[in-house]
C-alpha cells in the first residue's frame, strides 16, 4: 500500500535535481506534490511528465507571498502534511573571496527561504493533524568549509533552526529533521571541475558520489510514519564524508 495516499507535500526546489527525484518517489507513494521552483520551463515540464499528481507553482523561496499561494495550492489537493526545504544555491569561494552581496544571496536563499516556509506550513500542518518537515542542509553544516564560506555558514544555520523549530512544533503535532547530503551527482556540482570532483572523493570512504534517488529515499522516510518518533535528527547522507 502506498504510504502517501491522499497527502499533499509541498517541495521547494523541485524542479530538477534532488527535488525532482523526490516529487517522483512521492508521486509512485501516492501523493499529490506540489513542486515550487524559480525554473519554471524544467519545474513544467517535470510536472507534465509526472502526470495529474504533480503541481507546478513558481515559489521565490525569498517571498512571503509566494510562499501564502504554494501553501493555499497545496491545500486546495487535500491535507497539506509535508514539506521539504530543498530549494538552495552553492557559490563555492573562500571567506576572504565572498562579498556582502553574495554572503546575503546565500543567507536569502539558504536561510531565510527556509525559515519562511517552515513558517507559512504550520497552520495548514496544524489543520490536517500534523506533519513533517525535512530542511536539506550538508555536510557543510556538520563541519568546517572553508572552500564554500557563505554556503557553509547558512547550512550550520539551518542545523540549529530544524533543531529550534522541532522543539517548538513537537506540541503542534509536527516533526522538522535535517538532512546533510555530502557530493551528490546533480546540477549543482556543475559549478566545479570534474576534476575538482572527482579530488573531493579522495575524502569520501565509499570513493563515490551520491544519486539524487539515495536522498530522496532518505526524504522519503523522514516525511513517512515510519520517522514518527523521529524531530530534531540530523542525518548525513554522504558515503561516510564526515566519520
Amino acid at each position: 500500500m502506498a504510504r502517501f495516499n491522499g497527502k499533499v507535500i509541498l517541495i521547494s526546489g523541485g524542479a530538477r535535481g534532488q527535488g525532482a527525484a523526490e516529487a517522483r518517489l512521492l508521486v509512485a507513494e501516492g501523493a499529490s506534490v506540489i513542486l515550487g521552483d524559480v525554473l519554471e520551463a524544467e519545474g513544467e515540464a517535470l510536472a507534465r511528465e509526472l502526470g495529474p499528481a504533480a503541481h507546478f507553482l513558481r515559489l521565490d523561496v525569498t517571498e512571503e507571498a509566494d510562499w501564502a499561494r504554494a501553501v493555499a495550492a497545496a491545500e486546495a489537493l487535500g491535507p497539506l502534511t509535508g514539506l521539504v526545504n530543498n530549494a538552495g544555491i552553492y557559490v563555492p569561494k573562500l571567506m576572504m573571496e565572498t562579498d556582502a552581496a553574495l554572503f546575503e544571496r546565500h543567507t536569502r536563499i539558504n536561510q531565510l527561504g527556509c525559515f519562511l516556509g517552515m513558517k507559512a506550513v504550520v497552520p495548514a500542518m496544524e489543520k490536517a493533524g500534523g506533519g513533517s518537515i525535512v530542511n536539506i542542509s550538508s555536510t557543510a553544516g556538520l563541519r568546517g568549509s572553508a572552500r564554500a564560506f557563505a554556503y557553509g555558514a547558512t547550512k550550520w544555520a539551518l542545523r540549529g533552526m530544524t533543531k529550534s523549530a522541532a522543539m517548538e512544533l513537537a506540541s503542534r503535532g509536527i516533526r522538522v529533521n535535517s538532512v546533510h547530503p555530502g557530493p551528490i551527482a546533480t546540477p549543482m556540482l556543475d559549478i566545479r571541475s570534474p576534476e575538482e570532483n572527482a579530488a573531493r572523493l579522495k575524502s569520501v570512504p565509499m570513493g563515490r558520489q551520491g544519486t539524487a534517488e539515495e536522498v530522496a529515499r532518505l526524504v522519503l522516510f523522514l516525511l513517512s510514519d515510519d520517522s514518527a518518533y523521529m524531530t530534531g535528527s540530523e542525518l548525513a547522507i554522504d558515503g561516510g564524508a564526515t566519520l
